[in-house]
Formats: structure tokens, C-alpha cells, sequence
């Protein structure tokens, strides 16, 4: 047992070791980092909407009518850009209409979007640089435009900011590009970063079972070989090593 122990532990701890190794750093990143920094909740501002207004709001069947909208979804939000309705459609797809005129609201200028990303920021950074996606970049996890506000704070924190309601819709810096650097190596998925069930995965998982129970074979072996030597050595009266 000791002999096949042996091998079969140490050559496939050369074909699984490296990520074993990436296993373990990202587990020791993703337990140390507290998710709600990853997320940017510590950035987040606390303040109240301003409540929806009781009169001068339209009806949602009025403005999905106004856009041409079968809304199968609708709710009536307070934004910072004032009371507006969000209609979804069947195929997911989301419609943003003023709630007071029944018009699809002009995109936010840059100006003011790095105003409005700096009313939602908490913290010792200031907005610096502002810039504009006709499509989210793929770390927002949204779709559609988006202004993107950076932040000149420790983290490099970047505010994205919806262009119809003002609203911070994505939070993202350095330490949460560090995260899912190592949550991507931790799952192998260098793509899309969601896919924890793909045949590569597996496959290492798979073989790095075998690695650890030969491990533990190999620890118990020894440790049953020392304990037997100490047995021998208090009989005898020789001196421990």
C-alpha cells in the first residue's frame, strides 16, 4: 500500500498541484476580503428618495402606451431624476418612461452623471474621470448604455450610473477585480466567470481526490511508523532522536 500510495500521490500531485495551489489562494482571498467590500456597500451613501409624488403621476398602462410597451412587469420608482416607471416585456428587456410626462427620459449628460455619482458615494474619494459605454462592459454584469465614474480613493472605486435614471446600478474597483480574478481561477472559467460545472472542473476535482485520500494514507502510515518507533524506544530505554 505504502509503494502505490506513493506514486499514485506523487504524480498526480504534479498534474493538480498548481491548481490546488490557485484553490487555496482564492479560498484564503475570498474568506479574508469581506464580501460587502468586494461589493462596494462600504462606498455606498445613506440617504432617503424622495417620496413618490400623490398627484401629476401617470397611470403604468398610460405609459407603456406612450412607448408602444406589453409590459408583463411594472413598478414606480423614486429616482434621483424624479418619480419614473420601469416596464419590463416579455423577452426581459426593461423601458424607462418619466412618470410625469410618459416620455422616455434624454440620457444623462456627463456632467451630470459625475454629479449624481458623487451624491451616491461615501467615502474620502472624489469623482475623477467620466466615461461613457453605448455598451456595459462585461465586469457590470448589466446590458445597455452606461456612464462609468472613477473614483480617486485607495480602492480605485468605479460607480456605473444609469443614463435614463441616475441610479448606480454597478460598484466595482480594484478589490473586486481581485476577487474575481480568483474566483475565476478558483472555478476555471476565464470567460464568463459563472460556470462551476464544466467538464475541466471536474476532471481536477476528480483527480484531486485520489491525491488527498494517498495523503492521508501516507500521513497515517507514518505516523503509525513513529508511533511504533516511540513505543520501542521507551521499552529499551534508548534516547528519542
Amino acid at each position: 500500500m505504502l509503494r502505490w500510495s506513493t506514486q499514485i500521490h506523487k504524480w498526480l500531485a504534479l498534474v493538480v498541484g498548481l491548481q490546488v495551489l490557485g484553490w487555496v489562494l482564492g479560498g484564503l482571498v475570498m474568506t479574508a476580503i469581506p464580501i460587502q467590500t468586494v461589493r462596494g456597500e462600504h462606498h455606498v451613501a445613506k440617504f432617503r428618495p424622495d417620496p413618490l409624488p400623490a398627484e401629476g403621476v401617470m397611470g403604468y398602462a398610460v405609459a407603456a402606451a406612450t412607448l408602444g410597451v406589453e409590459p408583463v412587469e411594472a413598478a414606480l420608482k423614486s429616482t434621483l431624476r424624479g418619480p419614473m416607471w420601469v416596464l419590463k416585456d416579455a423577452d426581459g428587456r426593461s423601458h424607462v418612461v418619466d412618470a410625469r410626462t410618459g416620455r422616455h427620459p434624454a440620457p444623462l449628460p456627463a456632467a451630470e452623471a459625475r454629479l449624481l455619482a458623487g451624491v451616491q458615494y461615501q467615502g474620502a474619494g472624489r469623482p475623477t474621470t467620466v466615461r461613457w459605454f453605448a455598451e456595459a462592459p462585461e465586469e457590470t454584469g448589466k446590458s445597455g448604455p452606461l456612464w462609468r465614474v472613477d473614483f480617486d480613493d485607495a480602492e480605485k472605486t468605479s460607480f456605473y450610473v444609469s443614463p435614463e435614471t441616475g441610479e448606480v446600478v454597478s460598484r466595482r474597483s480594484d478589490v473586486w477585480r481581485l476577487y474575481d480574478l480568483f474566483w475565476r481561477i478558483h472555478i476555471l472559467d476565464f470567460r464568463d466567470g459563472d460556470d462551476f460545472n464544466h467538464p475541466v472542473l471536474i476532471g481536477l476535482a476528480a483527480l484531486t481526490l485520489p491525491v488527498v485520500v494517498t495523503g492521508l494514507i501516507l500521513l497515517w502510515i507514518r505516523l503509525a511508523r513513529d508511533l511504533r518507533m516511540l513505543r520501542a524506544r521507551r521499552r529499551t530505554g534508548a534516547p528519542a532522536a
